[in-house]
This record gives C-alpha cells, sequence and structure tokens, in this order.
C-alpha cells in the first residue's frame, strides 16, 4: 500500500465537468494497493498520514501536521502508482491489486481519516472513473509513505 502526499495550496477532483472534491491548503493524496495489504495497513497508513508534519511553523521547520493547520485532504485511487517499467516501455500494472481488494481498503483509508479530521475536511475522487486533478503543489512538497 502506498500513499504519495502532496502538501498542496490548493486542489481539486473533477469527473464529467462536474467538480466532486475541492479544498485549499491540505493534501492530495494518491492512494494505491497492492496484493496482499491489509485493512491494519489501511489503518496505520491513515494514522501516519494524519500524523506527518510537513507543514512549516513559525520557525521555518516542517514541525506541523494536517491537524495543526486545520487542513483538508483528497484522496484519489491511484493503480499506477504500482506501474511496473523494468521492462520495455509500456507500463505494466499486475501489481496493481484488483478492485475487489483495492476499493475496500481504499474506502477503509478514507473513513479513518474522516473519523480523525472531520468528513468535511476529507474528500475524494471515485475509484475507476476518469478523473481529472488539478493542485498547486506547495514547495514543491511530496513524500511517498507504505503501509
Amino acid at each position: 500500500m502506498k500513499a504519495l502526499v502532496q502538501r498542496v495550496s490548493e486542489a481539486s477532483v473533477t469527473i464529467d465537468g462536474e467538480v466532486v472534491a475541492e479544498i485549499g491548503t491540505g493534501y492530495l493524496v494518491l492512494f494505491g494497493v497492492t496484493h496482499g495489504d491489509t485493512a491494519e495497513m489501511a489503518d496505520r497508513l491513515a494514522s501516519r498520514v494524519v500524523k506527518l508534519r510537513i507543514f512549516e511553523d513559525g520557525d521555518g521547520k516542517t514541525n506541523r501536521s494536517i491537524e495543526d493547520v486545520a487542513g483538508s485532504v483528497i484522496v484519489v485511487s491511484q493503480f499506477t502508482l504500482y506501474a511496473d517499467t523494468d521492462h520495455g516501455n509500456r507500463p505494466g500494472f499486475s501489481g496493481a491489486a484488483r478492485p475487489d481488494l483495492a476499493i475496500p481498503l481504499y474506502e477503509r483509508f478514507v473513513g479513518d481519516l474522516r473519523a480523525a479530521l472531520g468528513p468535511d475536511r476529507v474528500g475524494t475522487g471515485r475509484f475507476g472513473a476518469d478523473m481529472k486533478v488539478r493542485l498547486l503543489n506547495d514547495g514543491p512538497f511530496t513524500v511517498e509513505l507504505r503501509g
């Protein structure tokens, strides 16, 4: 399980011309599931995202969490985090979990974030949809966390 956490000044997800999630300061999290991932891993990864300290404090040090800055989160399912590009020029995706495993773990991860931060501070894309994701990466600052 992977979460690619991008600190953003703003982000949004649009599906079929409709903005389904939009935030200001916070995280855009690209979330991927692989074979053998578990609910416990999703719980631990969500906790790590909430506790991650990548916002600057008054001294300019990355010492504040999403809770500390009252930020919001958008979570986007991203099976391509498990792309295999070791052989040839066309990526393979056999490392990504099938939807029957990935969807429940994605929903659990999102549920954990909503429980920790509040449902109004956590938006999502739609699993399997053709999404247009916009973001203004703040820093830029991007961190990969593994479950």
